[in-house]
């Protein structure tokens, strides 16, 4: 029977030309894997460690990863893309010309009988209203209007140089975002969903909360993990 697989949090062009390279091999090998019993795919957000569309341009690199998505499509596999908040600013390049159906929001889907809600996990931080803030003022329509009227040589640059910057910032800070997070699993888990599936945080989690499961699908830059559901029964792999 065909299964359904969820991963996040790859950051294609994070480090050094070399180790995207290994990491992007290991990412391709992974879902030819996945295509010989997948039904569906869903990419919980930040596959690219930073991504910004203009009306006619797209970040440079990669080319085989989306390649692959195609490939994916054409054999009748279902691929989602949630936006995190290092690719939030997609515009319709992955849907019109992979055939990826892409989402900017949370949303919920239910597969196999199973109710499931879909959300990067990023802004659930307990003690942390400077970044949703900053995500409110980043995501306005009126402000990426204003961004895309910068070249694309000097929009994609600031965007990588910004992504990196807030990766150092972060790295050594502890914002609670876990509990956060279950916290909100723990709501949604109690409406009725059977289960709520994030990334973010880079550390994979299974958490049976009672009769539902939250997941965070931890990463693939350390860990390279992620989620299956097969036969209404869910795994962290």
């Amino acid at each position: 029977m065909s299964k359904t697989y969820f991963f996040s949090d790859v950051h294609l062009g994070l480090g050094s030309q070399e180790e995207e390279r290994k990491k992007e091999e290991r990412l391709l090998a992974f879902l030819d894997v996945v295509m010989n019993d997948a039904n569906q795919i869903f990419i919980v957000g930040d596959l690219f460690d930073a991504w910004f569309e203009y009306r006619t341009v797209i970040p440079k690199g990669f080319h085989r990863t989306l390649t692959k998505l195609e490939d994916l499509v054409r054999k009748n596999i279902t691929v989602h893309y949630l936006a995190g908040n290092h690719d939030y600013w997609m515009g319709n390049f992955f849907s019109d010309e992979l055939g990826v159906k892409i989402y900017h929001e949370e949303f919920e889907v239910t597969i196999d009988g199973k109710r499931i809600f879909l959300h990067h996990g990023d802004g659930f931080a307990h003690n942390d209203a400077g970044y949703r803030i900053l995500k409110k003022i980043l995501r306005h329509p009126f402000n990426i209007k204003l961004y895309k009227m910068l070249h694309p040589d000097i929009g994609l640059s600031l965007a990588k140089s910004s992504s990196k910057k807030s990766r150092h910032y972060t790295s050594g800070k502890h914002y609670g975002e876990e509990d956060g997070m279950v916290s909100f699993a723990r709501k949604m888990l109690a409406q009725g969903f059977d289960a709520v599936i994030m990334g973010h945080r880079h550390q994979s989690t299974f958490m049976q909360i009672g009769n539902g499961v939250y997941i965070n699908l931890g990463d693939w830059i350390h860990h390279y993990t992620y989620a299956e559901l097969h036969d209404g029964v869910f795994q962290l792999k």
